[in-house]
């Protein structure tokens, strides 16, 4: 398999587990993604039992069904700010979403076959990702106005494996600028310091190491142009702030881990036995 990244960019990796990669989805490509992603909420009609609520502040608010039924389907959430206190929605659908996941990659035709791109294969291969899987996908529309914060975490606290090797692929499909709530991002990896799990019925929070979410000259922003490719390691730090600009935030993420790593059963996300994780 050909070789994508240059020494420079695997010993930037190595050093500090993120590579920003311009360009990488085309302006054609970049616009038929954007125009999916609203088909699939233009045609998303929920009924009450559907009003899923999604918050990285307060997971108390995330219906736990819905997340883990989203396993393997393609669901839509709704922003916490979309309703006012009765219930009601107090902005269009349309720029209600705050994301729909977990299983695009699969389910959709569109982003499988753009999630299934060769190149990312060949990235993997790159970054020592042994026998890739494709395990969640994700559109995030950080909507103008209400698009929430996502606070400080690391993807290896929700898609643990042993040993570690979750890498996330994060696609701007509009400009992500300080205004509307670009990444923000560690300058390295660091401990795990939670892990989301499976606890009974539901789901919990548990701390494992107390080092504080990284601040200062210790973290920095990435303002990237619609069609860059940002990817991090599982261990890497992450978060972005609130959209409160009148520009929508629209990304695709894609996560991978090695097929030879073993999965957790404490994970949130567990596809059925008919229905495994596939590769590229």
């Amino acid at each position: 398999m050909p070789t994508l990244l240059r020494e420079d960019q695997l010993d930037a990796w190595r050093r500090a587990g993120v590579l920003v990669l311009p360009g990488f989805a085309d302006a054609a490509t970049a616009d038929a993604l954007r125009r999916r992603a609203h088909e699939i909420v233009a045609a998303f009609e929920p009924t009450p039992a559907e009003t899923a609520v999604f918050s990285s502040r307060d997971r108390s608010q995330l219906s736990q069904r819905a997340l883990a039924e989203s396993a393997g389907q393609v669901r839509c959430f709704f922003e916490e700010e979309a309703f006012d206190a009765a219930g009601r929605l107090v902005v269009d659908k349309a720029r209600a979403i705050n994301k729909i996941g977990h299983a695009l990659h699969d389910r959709d035709a569109v982003f499988d076959g753009f999630s299934r791109d060769p190149r990312l294969a060949a990235l993997a291969a790159d970054l020592g990702v042994t026998d890739p899987r494709l395990m969640q996908s994700m559109l995030i529309f950080k909507q103008p106005r209400i698009g929430g914060e996502v606070v400080w975490h690391q993807d290896a606290s929700f898609l643990m494996t042993q040993p570690q090797s979750v890498v996330g692929f994060w696609w701007a499909l509009e400009d992500a600028t300080l205004d509307n709530g670009c990444l923000w991002v560690a300058n390295r990896r660091g401990p795990l310091r939670e892990r989301y799990v499976r606890r009974g019925e539901g789901f919990v929070t548990e701390r494992l190491d107390t080092t504080p979410w990284p601040s200062g000259d210790h973290i920095r922003p990435l303002e990237v142009k619609a069609g860059t490719l940002v990817i991090f390691d599982g261990l890497l730090p992450h978060a972005s702030a609130p959209n409160r600009s009148a520009q929508s935030r629209l990304a695709y993420s894609l996560h991978i881990v090695s097929g030879r790593a073993a999965w957790s059963p404490l994970n949130w996300l567990q596809r059925r036995a008919d229905d495994p994780a596939r590769g590229f």
